[in-house]
């Protein structure tokens, strides 16, 4: 079997240890012969860095790897580039979410305005990232699943047409795999039919390999309980605010009680609700500096320090192996059946050809080809409608240097409620990101 040359970008991410264990955990799936992180943050990379070199020396020691800042060392003879990279890093989250708390608004990873601010400074970085790739592997293939990944999908499909690029979530994943508890089935065992757009859709089948469908099961479910079950999937989503996100579904699921919904619709849907209970003063990026991002960097340290990842602190991300699943179905042209993040073409019958949604995929050695889902209804097509057009408008803004398209973006998206407080809310953000955003005129 073939062994693959991969690249992660965004080396220094906190998910970096737990993605690398992952794929060492699935060589036999997906064998590698050489493994190297890249980051523009040296010093970052390297706590991870020397932590991981000691960790493969211990558990693939045949595995070449290295970590540089270097794109011609890190993209060079590479078949895959996997992307997490995060522009700004979490002091730059803290200020999407916190900004517009202050103007009585949500504060948001990828959802409103902290997700068009994080999209508008991830656009420049992932367009490095695939110049770089194409630059010195032109035969290579991106998987990216940085977020704001609506933004970013849209920004790669104008941008950079032609590139190998194939963008992915982890939130349908770990949804799915909440529902198989749900009816206690292996998540594996389960193909869905789904459609919207990243962040922001709607399954409307989970059957099983038999065709026996468990939707109407599930939804009894989730209109009592939401999606949170007593087994957690991930610690990634043992926090406070997680747990809240998946009890709220229930309320998303009243609004629509025909198809399960995607958990980040509560923030379209009960903005008002979202914002009463938010500590403006300590947000869900406060919550991964104080958890996540010591735990993930103290390990590091303590893993160096000993000289040995025995007992080391890094976990499996069990979950994400989705990653070697997409990079399985490129390599091996397994027709896996993924949820991905692709131009419409008529996917969704009655929805823009030229807009990003998120469908189930066939994917095999050319990438993904979309499954048709038919017509959608009224209300789901006019809230993708909306949430889409920000999202143009986002991008084109970025292009063009408009300050009048990234307002009419703000002043678009349901989860702010007036002109004005989109451009006082714009105002703030230009401020905070100058160093990131392209001049706005």
């Amino acid at each position: 079997m073939k062994k693959f040359s991969v690249v992660i970008a965004g080396g220094g991410s906190t998910f970096t240890p737990g993605i690398v264990m992952m794929m060492l955990d699935n060589m036999d799936r997906f064998p590698m012969r050489e493994l190297v992180l890249y980051d523009n943050d040296k010093e970052r990379q390297a706590e991870l860095g020397e932590a991981l070199e000691i960790l493969l020396k211990e558990q693939a020691p045949d595995l070449k790897f290295s970590y540089t800042t270097d794109p011609k060392e890190a993209f060079s003879d590479k078949d895959f580039c996997m992307a997490h990279i995060r522009v700004g890093k979490y002091d730059m989250r803290e200020k999407d979410e916190k900004i517009p708390l202050r103007h009585g608004v949500i504060g948001q990873e990828t959802c409103g305005p902290g997700g068009i601010a994080y999209g508008m400074r991830s656009i420049t970085g992932m367009m490095e990232i695939i110049d770089h790739m194409e630059t010195y592997s032109p035969d290579c293939w991106m998987l990216n699943y940085s977020n704001p990944a609506a933004i970013v999908a849209e920004a790669c499909r104008v941008l950079r047409p032609d590139s190998k690029v194939l963008n992915i979530c982890d939130m349908p994943v770990g949804t799915l795999r909440r529902m198989s508890q749900i009816i206690e089935k292996n998540p594996e065992d389960l193909e869905v039919r789904y459609f919207g757009l990243n962040h922001f859709g709607w399954w409307t089948s989970v059957k099983d390999k038999e065709g026996h469908e468990y939707i109407n099961q599930i939804r009894e479910y989730v209109a009592e309980n939401g999606y949170l079950t007593k087994v957690e999937v991930d610690k990634q989503h043992m926090d406070q605010s997680w747990q809240e996100t998946h009890k709220k579904a229930r309320d998303i699921l009243a609004v629509n009680p025909h198809y399960l919904p995607n958990t980040y619709l509560k923030y379209y849907l009960y903005p008002d609700y979202e914002v009463a209970h938010s500590n403006a003063d300590y947000t869900r990026a406060n919550e991964v500096m104080d958890g996540r991002e010591k735990e993930v960097f103290t390990a590091a340290r303590n893993i160096v320090k000993k000289g040995t990842a025995v007992e080391g602190g890094f976990h499996i991300d069990s979950h994400a192996s989705f990653i070697v699943d997409l990079a399985r179905a490129i390599a091996f042209n397994t027709h896996e059946r993924m949820l991905m993040i692709v131009e419409n073409n008529g996917a969704i019958a009655n929805f823009p050809d030229d807009a990003m949604v998120e469908v189930p995929c066939i994917v095999g050695n050319d990438g993904p080809e979309p499954l048709t889902q038919g017509k959608i209804p009224a209300f789901e097509k006019a809230l993708m409608f909306q949430q889409v057009t920000v999202e143009k408008l986002v991008v084109e803004a970025y292009i063009e240097g408009s300050y009048l398209k990234l307002w009419q973006a703000l002043t678009l998206s349901k989860t702010i409620p007036s002109a004005k407080v989109a451009k006082d809310i714009l105002d703030d953000l230009i401020e905070a990101n100058k160093s990131y955003w392209p001049e706005l005129h």
